[in-house]
């Protein structure tokens, strides 16, 4: 017999009945063809004929068409819509029109060449095996396509630079040693017709803002050698794709085309939204129960417990699925969360001999020869359940799944509508359930659900004017080829003004023609930075006492927090308890500890330096600007596990840390606050409560996790002389989530508001106003105080008026 339908199996006959909270049928789609450009290598179109693909889907002709006639061009449309062929049918046909004119030396050396970046080594790996099979198929022997990394031997890559024409990497690697080294790389830019930037909409905050100033250099250069490289951006469906996609580039909106109705044909698809059960906690009890007895308890006044976990719950919900034969994948958000998932089911599963071995986890971190063997055996089904962190989020190419979990809103509804898009690909049906975490965004989104489906996809968040991100990568710039007057506009109007700052420092010159990198300072330039975080702050390594075994590293902004004396470190399941922390190195022995885990405390002060703009609401007051925060950790908790009692407090002297970012605030008068009955006593509480709401909700209005931003609340600020809330970027300079936030002001509090207003809980909860990083255990908090604060601020709206800052 046919298996069930995958929603028919969660809900188990009714048992889970009461955890679906919203149900969503998207129809069906037929697909649209469109003719083969007159322009496409007839080789090329046999190739992909031979596949299977006989007519393009008209997006993809439509894209492929601008490409070669030399558009910059942004493809946004959904998971599994063949955006690759957009690009690789005009890069493609333009290396053969170039190998067909002639074996002389020189044209040789400048046939046109591709180079194709991705967010992920595996991504690029997928996209290499994929290219080879059109190639094959099309019986092609004259392009040479080739990955170059980090992983790279350097007689390999020596053979790319010598003779690839299309070459995948991803933005580290032309960061760190292509553009450094760009006059080895001179063949390949001299002749670059096309730059493929896979999955774009990958590249927000931070990340983002670095990727934009790489592309940017590597533009520059590609200009010097002679040539004028059209850019192809895919990327999942986004709000204004032709704006994120010019800011990346760094040229007019005017100059991108963006596609973005989608043509390809799609299976009807149902996305469930499905919260876990409360669960009694019983004195000594482990707060996992399934949801019934909490619901007696609470009639009978008990204590209510927590939901259960989102990663407990996905587990559950996998093992069913998989033993209805559903291929599955389950996206969680942590490495640890995807091992532990997987366990549990393979648990689950244990002693049925037709489904022993069928369940495997896949992330970072893995060799490539795993990861390319894990892939295959869910695509061919010798594996029914596979719980992936978001590596699998990414172009991957797998199809035929029934289902998919997702255990945790992702982040941004483009993530969601990636991952949820794996299920029921290449036209066929397919089931996606978000499962809610307990926190303040998954319990807004599942009772809310027209904010996932009746809302427009999020815009792509990044600052590339951040002079934290900008200032390394003149630096970069400057070294690999002097800046002059005409490359100022690519790096944004604040170029100028920072240049002269690093003349002033010593890292770059002035002369008359330009900007030159002081060759005489130590650094090197391309390492004055790194991609995937702020700056390049040291790590502090974390080595066994007596051993000398390095275990592992952890960035030297966390390590006062997480591997302070005292703390308990966990390593492959195995404890250790922390000894020393000096000198960059926390020194730790093996031990046991079963019975508790460590929290650190700290305590922040937000000093504002300056304010860039302002908005008057009256008796409330909102401001956007530069502030440096000062924070200590000041002491840790042993917490009893899995309960979470506190067993004891424990003070630290550690040292203070400096942050120079861009935060939000708003301040509230003396008299509003007493007309809404918000008195001394409370407004602590109310304050911090609201504050951890609205981050909480933050990332409903801009392009962030709740772990990219942080906040501080107090009553009585040393500027403002007012209560005060702010809401601030975690990385050096900012990454535009704050001022995402100071833009969508209204809609932002109205959310939290509403969150508030609606959760069930008596005092707060982790669904509401408690915060899984608060530096101060969630004390004070109010969350009755808090909604009547939140209502007074949003009372104020109307009278709003915009106050420019000089």
């Amino acid at each position: 017999m046919p298996p069930a339908d995958p929603l028919s199996v969660l809900l188990a006959g009714g048992r889970r009945a009461g955890r679906l909270a919203h149900v969503e049928h998207l129809p069906a789609r037929a697909g649209r063809t469109a003719p083969w450009p007159a322009w496409a290598d007839a080789d090329v179109v046999a190739g992909y004929a031979a596949l299977g693909v006989e007519r393009p889907w008209r997006h993809q002709a439509v894209a492929a068409d601008a490409l070669w006639r030399g558009r910059h061009v942004v493809l946004a449309t959904s998971t599994g819509s063949g955006k690759s062929l957009a690009a690789w049918l005009p890069a493609l046909t333009a290396i053969r029109a170039g190998n067909a004119e002639g074996g002389r030396i020189s044209r040789l050396s400048r046939r046109p060449t591709a180079l194709y970046l991705s967010p992920t080594k595996a991504l690029a790996a997928d996209q290499a095996a994929a290219l080879a099979r059109v190639l094959d198929a099309a019986a092609i022997r004259d392009v040479r396509a080739a990955t170059c990394d980090g992983d790279t031997g350097l007689d390999e890559r020596d053979w790319v630079r010598d003779h690839a024409d299309v070459v995948l990497t991803n933005p580290d690697f032309l960061h760190l040693s292509f553009l450094p080294g760009h006059r080895r790389w001179q063949r390949v830019l001299r002749s670059l017709r096309v730059v493929v930037l896979d999955e774009c909409h990958a590249y927000r905050g931070v990340l983002g803002a670095h990727v934009a100033l790489v592309l940017r250099r590597l533009l520059r250069l590609a200009r010097h050698y002679g040539a004028d490289p059209a850019v192809f951006l895919a990327s999942a469906t986004t709000a204004a794709p032709a704006t994120t996609a010019a800011r990346l580039l760094g040229v007019p909106e005017d100059d991108v085309t963006a596609v973005v109705e989608d043509h390809s044909p799609a299976g009807r698809r149902t996305v469930a939204l499905w919260v876990p059960p409360v669960s009694t906690r019983a004195p000594g009890g482990d707060g996992t129960g399934d949801g019934e007895p909490a619901l007696a308890a609470a009639a009978e006044g008990e204590e209510v417990g927590p939901r259960r976990s989102a990663a407990a719950e996905t587990a559950e919900l996998l093992a069913a699925l998989v033993r209805a034969g559903h291929r599955t994948l389950a996206f969680t958000r942590a490495r640890a969360s995807a091992e532990a998932v997987a366990e549990r089911v393979r648990e689950e599963l244990r002693g049925d001999r037709h489904l022993d071995g069928r369940v495997a986890a896949y992330r970072g971190g893995y060799l490539p020869e795993e990861r390319r063997a894990l892939e295959q055996a869910i695509r061919s089904g010798d594996l029914l359940g596979l719980a992936t962190t978001n590596a699998l989020e990414l172009g991957v190419d797998l199809s035929g799944l029934d289902a998919v979990l997702i255990a945790g809103w992702p982040g941004t509804r483009a993530s969601l509508w990636q991952q949820a898009g794996r299920s029921g690909r290449a036209g066929r049906d397919g089931v996606a359930v978000l499962v809610a975490g307990d926190n303040p965004l998954d319990t807004y989104l599942t009772s809310h659900p027209e904010a996932i489906f009746g809302a427009p996809v999020e815009a792509t968040t990044f600052d590339p004017a951040n002079p934290y991100v900008l200032a390394p990568h003149l630096c970069a710039a400057a070294a690999e080829l002097p800046l002059g007057g005409r490359d100022l506009p690519a790096f944004g109007a604040t170029a100028s003004e920072l240049l002269d700052e690093l003349v002033r420092r010593g890292l770059l010159r002035r002369r008359a023609d330009g900007w030159y990198w002081n060759y005489a300072r130590p650094e090197d330039p391309s390492r004055l930075t790194d991609l995937r975080g702020g700056g390049t702050e040291a790590t502090v390594q974390i080595v066994e006492a007596g051993t000398g075994r390095l275990l592992g590293t952890v960035d030297a902004a966390r390590a006062d927090a997480t591997v302070h004396p005292g703390a308990v470190y966990v390593h492959q399941g195995r404890t250790y308890v922390v000894e020393t922390l000096a000198d960059d190195v926390a020194l730790v022995h093996e031990e046991t500890v079963l019975a508790y885990r460590t929290r650190a405390q700290s305590s922040t002060r937000v000093t504002v330096l300056a304010t860039r703009d302002e908005r008057d609401w009256g008796d409330v007051r909102w401001g956007l600007g530069t502030v440096e925060l000062t924070s200590r950790v000041t002491a840790f908790q042993r917490l009893r596990v899995p309960s979470l009692e506190t067993l004891g407090t424990f003070p630290l002297d550690r040292p203070e840390r400096r942050l120079r970012t861009t935060a939000v605030w708003w301040t509230v008068t003396p008299a509003a606050l007493a007309e809404a009955g918000i008195g001394t006593a409370e407004l602590p509480g109310a304050l911090h409560a609201a504050e951890h709401a609205s981050i909480g909700l933050l990332p409903l209005v801009a392009t962030c996790d709740r772990w990219d931003i942080g906040g501080l609340s107090t009553a009585l600020h040393e500027q403002t002389l007012l209560p005060t809330v702010f809401v601030y970027d975690g990385l050096p300079g900012g990454s535009g989530f704050a001022e995402r936030g100071y833009a969508a002001a209204v809609g932002w509090l109205t959310a939290t508001r509403d969150l508030v207003a609606a959760c069930g809980c008596r005092d707060g909860c982790p669904g509401c106003v408690q915060s899984p990083k608060c530096g101060n255990n969630n004390s004070p908090l109010d969350k009755a105080a808090a909604r009547r604060l939140l209502d007074l601020v949003l009372s104020r709206e109307p009278a709003a008026q915009h106050v420019p800052v000089a």
